[in-house]
């Protein structure tokens, strides 16, 4: 179970993140790009960063490809407007819970 303090420090990190994704990146292979969830690990070294991408799968692994070479000058901008003993090392992943809810609705709906 996460403390109150890493679940401070996992939204601190979003909010940055999520900030730096919108305005900051200028790479043409990243689309709309929503920073979800980021789940940090106790020793604060790792970050697993939850986006969701809108368009098509293609679109999708472009995108995170583009954020994933990306991640050095998006973890510079992290260590500059968060003190942090550690920064932690980004990883991104495809957060597909929209999907998977607009699926489970899509089911329900043909049930009745």
């Amino acid at each position: 179970m996460a403390t109150d303090r890493m679940r401070r420090v996992d939204e601190a990190v979003r909010e940055v993140l999520s900030a730096s994704v919108t305005t900051d990146l200028k790479d043409p292979r990243i689309g709309f790009v929503t920073v979800t969830d980021v789940k940090t690990s106790p020793d604060l070294r790792h970050a697993r960063v939850y986006v969701s991408v809108l368009g098509t799968p293609l679109e999708q692994e472009a995108s995170l490809a583009g954020l994933q070479s990306a991640h050095g000058f998006l973890q510079a901008g992290l260590a500059r407007q968060l003190r942090m003993k550690h920064t932690p090392a980004l990883t991104f992943i495809l957060d597909d819970t929209a999907e998977k809810a607009q699926r489970v609705e899509r089911l329900v709906a043909e049930d009745r």
